[in-house]
């Protein structure tokens, strides 16, 4: 299969070339042509962009065969992450290959605000000579507080620390543990406004953060205090930004980034004093350019030939180490899922999941993975481990999880449950190899079932004769039987359960054939593909 990776903005093309040099991929570029992305969007797997390229959930309706939407950075405020998880498309970025450009560039920004050199250079320019108006500010013994602490922020602490300054930082999804290990004091954000000489802004955009700096919050900072913004525009009010430096209440700013971009003409940032712009600059170094572009290929590669979207933003949890080492376990929840809903037949009110093993990071996926399967015997179209709690969700299905021992003597098993109006069916799976997997248990008969091509399931009346009624309809059908496994309870007169692995698929007259046999009280039919 050759997968078809649309490049819709500029991208480094030395990382390009990983994904150009394998003969398994197509890249496709449309860089600066909107239309050119309309004609190729319905062919491609995975989309990259940057962030000139907005991802709406329009577009998104034309590419029926998309499964990543890459971002050559770390914010994805242009890409409908909603949409595309409805739709199974898994969102990734590159969080880590611009940290160092990021943050040097913030304090770029920030040591050209304090020591005025713009305004400087530009009086300098015009042919004057004025030390004493452009005197700076000295950073060592200033506290900087930090909105976000993520690795960019964390960064920046480590530069402030050199430079002898005294660090706070306000993350709500912050440890202690973890700000101990950066050196930096965690504060509540409004006493961090109130104490810092110097405020970095290092947060996501989103609807908690939007204007987060507004009004209020500029009336709670030192009138000597600056503002450094190098995340996203849309975390500062720009018009009370404007009113509180020219009321005195501030300093002095410097933005590399706008609400919208490009920043208009007529924005009163481009005419404020003491405020320095710059256009979206700080991931605009070669070596970042190079290292997000190389990132990014690798990811797209990894997860359309492999299928591990492990750190994609619209699974959070779940990483590609865990999904790396738990595939087969994955593997064989889908495959329970798919059996326990086959067999439950009726419309599903609700869904358990139990996991017994040793794997801490496994529960959730394992769960995800069940849930795929059981919507995909259901047949819901593109599910995902992406979209999968969603589409639950929207059928009325609840979903939960149990953690515990395994069960049977084996290190680890999936268990699915689910729930109708009328009945409640429960298939339990084992790992017995590293790659092997087999069904254990359907509801309270034991069995020894490989989950794997075409299942018969037949519960029928414990009385002599059945099998062979059930072998003449399949050999009559030519539907050879791969294997025959005839389960019963330890009571005499009650129901046995029967699992057949056929080689051919049977066809809705067969199942009606088989319905009709004497002492046939249920037939269900499974087919586990390779994916299962």
């Amino acid at each position: 299969m050759t997968f078809v990776v649309v490049v819709a903005d500029n991208i480094d093309e030395e990382g390009l070339q990983l994904l150009r040099s394998d003969p398994d991929f197509e890249v496709i570029s449309t860089a600066g042509s909107s239309e050119r992305l309309k004609e190729v969007i319905s062919r491609a797997h995975a989309l990259l962009v940057r962030s000139s390229t907005k991802v709406t959930e329009k577009l998104l309706g034309k590419a029926p065969l998309l499964r990543v939407v890459a971002r050559a950075g770390i914010g994805v405020d242009n890409i409908d992450v909603t949409a595309a998880t409805r739709r199974g498309i898994a969102v990734i970025n590159a969080p880590g290959a611009n940290t160092v450009s990021a943050a040097e560039h913030a304090f770029a920004l920030l040591l050209a605000l304090v020591r005025k050199i713009p305004w400087a250079q530009e009086s300098l320019r015009g042919g004057e000579w004025e030390r004493k108006r452009y005197a700076g500010t000295e950073l060592r013994g200033k506290v900087l507080g930090l909105v976000g602490l993520g690795r960019i922020g964390a960064h920046v602490a480590g530069i402030a620390r050199a430079f002898g300054m005294e660090v706070i930082a306000y993350d709500p999804l912050l440890s202690a543990s973890r700000a101990k290990q950066c050196g930096v004091q965690l504060a509540r954000l409004d006493d961090l406004l109130a104490s810092a000489d110097v405020i970095s802004l290092h947060a996501p955009l989103n609807d908690e953060t939007r204007h987060l700096l507004n009004h209020h919050r500029f009336g709670l900072m030192k009138p000597t205090s600056v503002v450094v913004n190098t995340a996203r525009g849309g975390l500062i009010d720009d018009h009370a930004l404007v009113e509180a430096i020219e009321a005195g209440k501030l300093a002095g700013a410097a933005l590399d980034v706008f609400d919208p971009e490009p920043l208009p003409a007529d924005s009163p940032l481009r005419t404020c004093d003491r405020i320095i712009l710059t256009p979206h600059l700080a991931a605009s170094t070669q070596e970042a350019q190079v290292r997000v572009a190389v990132e990014i290929s690798r990811s797209i590669r990894t997860a359309l030939t492999t299928g591990d979207i492990g750190g994609a933003l619209n699974i959070p949890g779940v990483t590609s180490e865990v999904l790396a080492r738990s595939r087969s376990e994955l593997d064989l929840s889908r495959r329970v899922g798919r059996i326990a809903a086959a067999v439950a037949q009726e419309p599903i009110q609700s869904l358990e999941v139990d996991y017994g093993g040793k794997d801490d990071g496994a529960p959730k996926p394992i769960m995800l993975a069940a849930v795929e399967g059981v919507l995909r015997a259901m047949g819901v179209d593109r599910v995902s481990l992406v979209n999968a709690s969603v589409l639950a969700e929207e059928r009325g299905i609840s979903v939960s999880r149990r953690i515990g021992k395994p069960g049977g003597g084996f290190e680890t098993t999936v268990g699915v449950t689910v729930q109708t109006a009328h009945r409640k069916t429960t298939v339990v799976g084992a790992m017995v190899g590293p790659d092997k997997s087999r069904v254990i248990r359907i509801d309270d008969y034991e069995v020894d079932i490989v989950p794997e091509g075409a299942l018969l399931i037949l519960k029928n009346r414990d009385v002599p004769g059945v099998i062979g009624r059930v072998g003449t309809v399949l050999g009559g059908s030519d539907i050879n039987i791969g294997s025959y496994h005839q389960a019963r309870l330890d009571r005499e007169g009650a129901e046995a359960l029967a699992t057949i692995a056929v080689d051919q698929l049977p066809s809705p007259e067969v199942l009606k054939q088989l319905q009709d046999l004497p002492d046939l009280i249920e037939v269900h039919v499974v087919h586990l593909d390779g994916r299962g």
